[in-house]
This record gives structure tokens, sequence and C-alpha cells, in this order.
């Protein structure tokens, strides 16, 4: 691996040849390159549109899930919105050129914005497996205790617990140390993002505890959910079961167990490359960082891509949308 690795660079350089404390800068082969900057103004603008395409979706059809639902996933959304509009390009500039040059007070607020709105959409899948626990196990009382305000609650904290980290980040000034260097202390890096000094407990406290949550609703979901279903098809009457749910809720809970193991496939790798990387002398490769990034970035948007190809409902009333966009173009 490291063969092919080298093989693909032409040269090193300086993010800034004037300055002796200048980052190191790999230049990667212009072929390469515009591959590269191709990709990722792709996954980008497809972020964008298609988390736009849900905003605009629910807002206009309150009938796809739930108001509840509808509201965190719309939230949820917005924050893939977000990562794809303001996030991805500046990180897509840092990984192809392999320096930073937006300056160092953009950086830092570039990654508490990365930070915020990739530990919100942890928050906000969270608060969604805990709704579709309340649809499966209380469906007669799910109107009563998921109310709009309950769910703006969820949408609050969702927000609030990742602004309140992202800066924290911000306020604690991490150094970055990769290999005995201090990549903080060179002009042209914006290393801060991997975190790599705290990136133990920023795994464990705000990605593995939410995660452990979200997979252990969901499996109690699992099993509920199978014996409602057997309900709704009359093969059994089901014990302990007062009521059991419409097949749209059953169908709404298996889409967002997609969307929960989407985001897991996506997010996971990165989290635990954070968690080894402290114990082996943060020597991972920092291309292997960047390339797992990308990997999680995909998380935003895949999401839309999911909502279109399950649901129906929602894929007729995008389809109606566009329609009408392009007949008023």
């Amino acid at each position: 691996m490291n063969t092919s690795l080298s093989g693909m660079r032409e040269s090193t350089a300086l993010c800034y040849d004037s300055l002796n404390n200048s980052c190191l800068r790999t230049i990667y082969p212009l072929a390469l390159r515009l591959s590269l900057y191709f990709l990722f103004t792709t996954i980008f603008i497809l972020t964008v549109s298609g988390n736009l395409l849900v905003v605009l979706v629910i807002y206009i059809s309150q009938n796809l899930l739930p108001t509840a639902t509808n509201h965190l996933i719309l939230s949820l959304s917005l924050a893939g919105f977000l990562i794809g509009g303001f996030v991805m390009p500046h990180s897509m500039m840092r990984s192809v050129e392999s320096c930073w040059y937006f300056g160092l007070i953009f950086c830092e607020f570039h990654t508490t914005v990365d930070v915020v709105l990739c530990n919100t959409t942890v928050w906000h899948l969270t608060f969604i497996s805990i709704d579709r626990y309340l649809a499966i196990f209380y469906p007669l009382h799910y109107r009563i205790l998921m109310t709009n305000k309950t769910g703006a609650a969820m949408i609050i904290s969702s927000w609030g617990l990742a602004l309140v980290f992202g800066f924290a980040i911000v306020i604690s000034n991490p150094q970055v140390k990769i290999r005995g260097d201090f990549y903080k202390s060179c002009v042209g890096g914006c290393f801060s993002l991997h975190a790599r000094e705290i990136g133990l407990e920023y795994s464990i406290i705000f990605y593995f505890i939410p995660v452990c949550i979200i997979i252990s609703v969901y499996s109690r979901i699992f099993f509920v959910a199978q014996r409602h279903a057997k309900v709704i098809h009359g093969y059994s009457k089901g014990p302990n079961l007062s009521a059991p749910l419409t097949t749209k809720d059953l169908k709404a809970t298996k889409i967002l167990a997609i969307v929960v193991g989407t985001f897991l496939f996506c997010w996971t790798p990165f989290f635990v490359c954070n968690i080894i990387d402290p114990l082996i002398g943060h020597s991972i490769n920092t291309l292997l960082y960047e390339s797992l990034m990308w990997v999680a970035y995909l998380n935003a948007m895949l999401n839309p891509l999911i909502y279109v190809f399950f649901y129906s409902c929602f894929r007729k009333t995008a389809k109606v949308l566009l329609s009408k966009l392009l007949m008023q173009m």
C-alpha cells in the first residue's frame, strides 16, 4: 500500500514557499487531482441538492410520517445540507491540495462547524430511534408522548449538545501531534478536524455511547416489530400487544433503521481509527484519515437517496415538485 501511495505522489513542496514554518504539501499528479475534484464536487452537489429536496418535500407534504418524526428528519436533512454546502467544499481543497489556504481563524470556524454538524447527526439519529421505540412499544399513547413540543425538545437537544462540544474543542485549542510533529505549529495546515489528542474521549462519549443506545433500541424494536407484523397479517394475536401498529408505521421504522445502518457503515471506521490512533502513538497516515472522513461525509449524500428509493410517497411528492420546478424554468 505504501508503494502505491508513493507512486501516486509527484513531489512534495511547501504550502507557502516564502515561509520557513510552512507545512509540507504533497503534490499529486494532475490527472489524479482533476479526478478527485470531479468526484468530490459531484458528492457535495448531490448532498446539497438531495437534502434540499428532502427539506422541501417534507415541508410541502406532512403526510409522509408522524409530525414529530417529520421534524426530526427535516432537521437531520438541514444538517446534511449544511455539511454539503459549507463543510465539503473547503475539505475538498484541503484533501486535494494537502494544504489549508483559508487562514487559521477560518480553520477553527470550519472545524467547529464540521464537528457540530457531524455530532448533531448522531444525536438526531439517537432521538429518531427513541421516537420509533415509542411508536412500536406504546402505539396507543404515541401521539400523546410524541407531541410537537417533544419533537422540538429533541431537535433543540441534538443541536445544543453538538454546539457545546464543538465550541469546547475550539476553546481547548487541541494540538494535533502526528509522528512527533505538531501540525498546528506550521502555516498552511488545518488538521484539528481529526482532534487526535482528544479523539479517544470524543469517540467514546459522542459516538459510541449514542450508537450503543441506537443499537439497543433498534434491537428491541426489531423483535417487537416482527410480532406486530404477525398481528397485522393475522398470523397470531401477539401477547401483551394492546394494539398493533399500522403497516405504514412498520415501514417507516424499517426505512429509518436503514438510515441508521447507513450511518453506522459510513462513520464507524473513522471513529474506530480515532480510538486506535492514540494507542499506536498517532502514527496513522493522514491520507487514511482524509479518506475515512470522506466516507463519513458520504452519509449526508446517501440519506436522501434512501428516502427516494424506499418511500413511494416521498418519491411521488418529489417527482411532482421537480416537475413543477422544471416547468417554471
